[in-house]
């Protein structure tokens, strides 16, 4: 997406798209987990990635800038739920360090995107003017 063109859809946030790679390298890192996680830490890895992308869509899709940004809070708490899992994961041997690595990257990389999102979407107070 230009720079400069307008967002007329949340599949236009480079956001959400990197999201959705998100997404798919989880479900590729799960499909290694051992069977007796499957109800475990697979599900809920998997549905705190599937919830990044899906509250970024949510919230864009909203009138107000202010439930937009209700929404990316909702999966900045999604990404540090999955990081927590995947480490917890990795401890338990389920995955290794190198398989997670890419993985930890995405989550960083998506954290500081929608944390600057955010930013863009707050309004700034204007500066108090002091009168004499």
């Amino acid at each position: 997406m230009h720079a400069t063109s307008k967002v007329r859809s949340y599949k236009d946030l480079i956001v959400w798209q990197k999201g959705l790679l998100m997404v798919k390298a989880i479900y590729q890192l799960t499909s290694r987990f051992p069977a007796d996680e499957r109800f475990g830490l697979v599900t809920q890895m998997r549905r705190a990635a599937v919830s990044v992308p899906s509250n970024i869509a949510e919230g864009q899709s909203r009138h107000t800038a202010g439930e937009f940004v209700q929404f990316i809070s909702i999966a900045e708490g999604s990404l540090a739920e999955l990081e927590t899992q995947l480490l917890i994961a990795c401890d338990l041997g389920i995955c290794n360090q190198p398989d997670s690595a890419a993985v930890l990257q995405q989550i960083e990389e998506l954290q500081k995107m929608l944390n600057g999102l955010r930013t863009k979407l707050t309004p700034h107070p204007s500066p108090l003017v002091t009168r004499f």
